[in-house]
């Protein structure tokens, strides 16, 4: 999937505080998101899309809060397509592919890969994960881009 996040018509922007809650409040606006877009809790794609979010919020929270006081995610989405960003202002640019994301993720104990479960996930939605660096080289956003039926369609 190669759309490009800012080709999309529809956007929203969250901003939160690099704490805890941010993980909880980041899932609960993208169901809404989601929902305002014409996507349903139960479609097939948004347990994992919520999923995916909540590791890459949680990542943010955990390894970026010495530097980075707030985490955003970016929304956007046009017809059949659902894209978001999480970023934080720590340089630090995981590895989303291969051996590197396993091995970073069991050095952060997450339960079933962290950065590689995103990857996972995110290939079994046939979607794409890439890390873009900010221009000043002191932060980066993580975007997952999904197709999802039904986005775009109200």
């Amino acid at each position: 999937m190669t759309v490009q996040p800012d080709a999309l018509p529809l956007r929203h922007v969250l901003t939160l505080p690099t704490m805890g809650a941010a993980v909880r409040t980041a899932r609960e606006t993208t169901e809404q998101v989601l929902a305002e877009w014409g996507v349903g809790p139960r479609h097939p794609g948004v347990d994992p899309v919520l999923l995916i979010l909540s590791e890459l919020v949680t990542n943010s929270v955990r390894h970026a809060a010495v530097l980075s006081p707030t985490v955003t995610v970016y929304y956007a989405a046009g017809p059949g397509t659902f894209a978001f960003g999480v970023h934080d202002r720590h340089p630090y640019r995981p590895a989303l592919h291969g051996k590197a994301a396993g091995k970073a993720a069991g050095k952060a104990g997450g339960k079933a890969g962290g950065l590689a479960m995103v990857s996972e996930l995110t290939q079994g939605l046939s979607g794409t994960a890439v890390v873009r660096e900010d221009p000043d080289g002191r932060g980066k956003c993580v975007w997952v881009t999904v197709p999802l039926r039904g986005v775009g369609a109200r």
